[in-house]
């Protein structure tokens, strides 16, 4: 792998309202989850309701949990039967498996799913990034 980690992006529709609107239901999906893709949680999840400000109908629920090999976070906006999350990781894990359980958990199939690759530059292995770095000036000259 070259770079720091991938990158999964979730945004869900048409959601369970319960779910969405529950604080203890996203810290239950935030305390679950890290073990069922082989993370490593190193703190509780933090979970707070948020009351939507100047927009009563973007009220929701977010929180995030720290994990060794990076982060996960949530944004529910229950009035509109919406999510989104973010699962960053170092490491590589089961995409698969975490969309299936974020499609379980939520009650719905509507999701906008997208990967990145962060930190394409991040040097995981000296050698590789010495190697490009010298392919790239070598290009230079």
């Amino acid at each position: 792998m070259i770079g720091f980690g991938p990158h999964l992006m979730v945004d869900g529709y048409d959601a369970n309202y319960d779910v969405l609107a529950s604080v203890e239901a996203i810290t239950d999906f935030l305390d679950m989850l890290p073990k069922e893709i082989n993370m490593t949680k190193i703190m509780p999840p933090y979970v707070f309701k948020y009351d939507g400000g100047d927009k009563p109908e973007d009220w929701g629920v977010s929180g995030f949990v720290i994990i060794a090999e990076s982060h996960i976070s949530i944004h529910t906006f229950p009035e509109k039967n919406y999510f989104s999350i973010d699962i960053f990781s170092c490491n590589e894990f089961d995409m698969d498996r975490a969309i299936e359980i974020i499609k379980d958990y939520f009650g719905t199939d509507r999701l906008e799913i997208r990967t990145t690759n962060r930190g394409t530059e991040f040097p995981r292995d000296i050698g590789i990034a010495a190697s490009i770095t010298n392919s790239q000036r070598n290009r230079l000259i």
